[in-house]
């Protein structure tokens, strides 16, 4: 589907608030003709606003949609061993780069469109992202064929600079690893003919051991047969419950082999859940929104079977175009002698807190609190962060 670039929406809102100031056609004008005249020529300067189909956002048929995204954060931890598992979040007192992330995207035909994000972070440099995907297959099919996301969840198909909070929820780190569930595969989707919105996602991806954990894909325990394979069911549904709230719900599961014998296997189970509310009255563009996440596993390793799960609650409000406003609480449960995670023993339980400025819409500083129990640590962690991300280039709209 093509993007609008940022700056032709601006100029094309900029454009459309002049013409909401002008009178009717139908109503009295000193000079009608040149009013008309006026009209015609500020909608032909709109239509020209309009990226080419072929482009997806960039300014010349041959160019892709091209940004380069900014996230930093100034940190500080009342403990060295923090447990922040998320690959783009702050892991020590001081300052961190969480990514540096340049994104291309662009409609290669009628038939193919293409989107990579190329990540530099504190271990280097990676293709985080590189797929293509359809854009004109019959019964509302679409295939995608690259590395890619998984389409597991709400948060994990996305990139930090659409989250709400610094930090990634630990019941997603836990589970999926440090950036996610993601690897080189294939995605086949499919919308039914609904009265309302469903979308079926089945995913088959080979496992990274980076972005996996709970899988196959060490060098020790390679990829052997398809079962090794990591595969992912999601099914989605969005409802307009009025004009002003509307709901989102989401089923997913992963399953595959686990990462201590061919033998063994790993199933997640997940269910996420949207709400959200913007009157579309309010002229301050207010808006509140809940989120919800939770995730069950359950591990065979070597004739033991482990079962943990995690979870989280977020709500946000935003104020105005200007200030958002955000608490998130997450629970976790632990299992003895995980080898994934030996130290986690018990149920840990975080609190945090946001608050977050956009000088516009290219930039945002982020204030973030929070406080997080371990059961198996005689003291809680305080941490504090303040982020900066700053966006420059055309970059598509991000999905509901």
């Amino acid at each position: 589907m093509p993007h609008l670039n940022i700056l032709n929406r601006q100029r094309g809102l900029w454009l459309a608030g002049v013409l909401a100031m002008l009178p009717p056609l139908g109503a009295a004008a000193e000079e009608p003709a040149d009013l008309a005249a006026l009209q015609a020529a500020l909608a032909a300067d709109a239509s020209a606003t309009t990226v080419p189909a072929s482009t997806s956002g960039g300014e010349s048929p041959l160019m892709p949609s091209i940004s380069l995204i900014f996230d930093g954060a100034a940190a500080w931890f009342s403990d060295r061993d923090n447990l922040q598992q998320g690959g783009h979040d702050p892991t020590r007192t001081g300052f961190n780069l969480q990514q540096l992330e340049l994104h291309l995207e662009s409609n290669v035909d009628p038939y193919l469109h293409f989107a990579a994000n190329i990540v530099w972070g504190p271990d280097g440099v990676e293709l985080e992202e590189g797929f293509a995907e359809s854009t004109s297959l019959p019964g509302n099919l679409q295939v995608k064929a690259g590395k890619f996301l998984n389409p597991f969840g709400r948060l994990n198909p996305t990139h930090p600079h659409a989250w709400h909070f610094v930090d990634a929820p630990f019941a997603l780190t836990k589970m999926l690893g440090a950036d996610g569930s993601r690897g080189l595969g294939t995605e086949f989707a499919w919308l039914a003919p609904l009265p309302w919105f469903l979308e079926v996602r089945v995913a088959v991806s080979h496992p990274d051991p980076d972005t996996g954990r709970s899988f196959v894909g060490t060098a020790a325990k390679p990829v052997h047969t398809f079962g090794d394979l990591v595969w992912t069911g999601n099914v989605r549904q969005f409802f307009a419950l009025n004009d002003d709230w509307s709901l989102y719900w989401g089923l997913s599961t992963q399953q595959g082999t686990g990462p201590a014998s061919a033998s063994d296997t790993t199933q997640i189970y997940a269910s996420d859940l949207y709400l959200r509310w913007r009157p579309v009255e309010n002229v301050d563009r207010s808006a509140l929104s809940v989120q919800m996440e939770g995730l069950w596993r359950r591990r065979d390793w070597i004739g033991r079977q482990m079962d943990d799960w995690a979870g989280y609650v977020q709500a946000v409000g935003e104020i105005n175009p200007r200030w958002e406003v955000g608490g998130r609480t997450e629970l976790g449960s632990g299992v003895t002698d995980d080898p994934l995670d030996p130290a986690w023993t018990g149920k840990r339980h975080r609190h945090t807190v946001q608050l977050t400025y956009y000088p516009s819409h290219f930039a945002r500083l982020r204030l973030q609190g929070s406080l997080d129990m371990p059961s198996w640590r005689p003291e809680p962690i305080y941490a504090c962060m303040l982020a900066l991300e700053t966006v420059i280039g055309a970059h598509g709209a991000h999905s509901y």
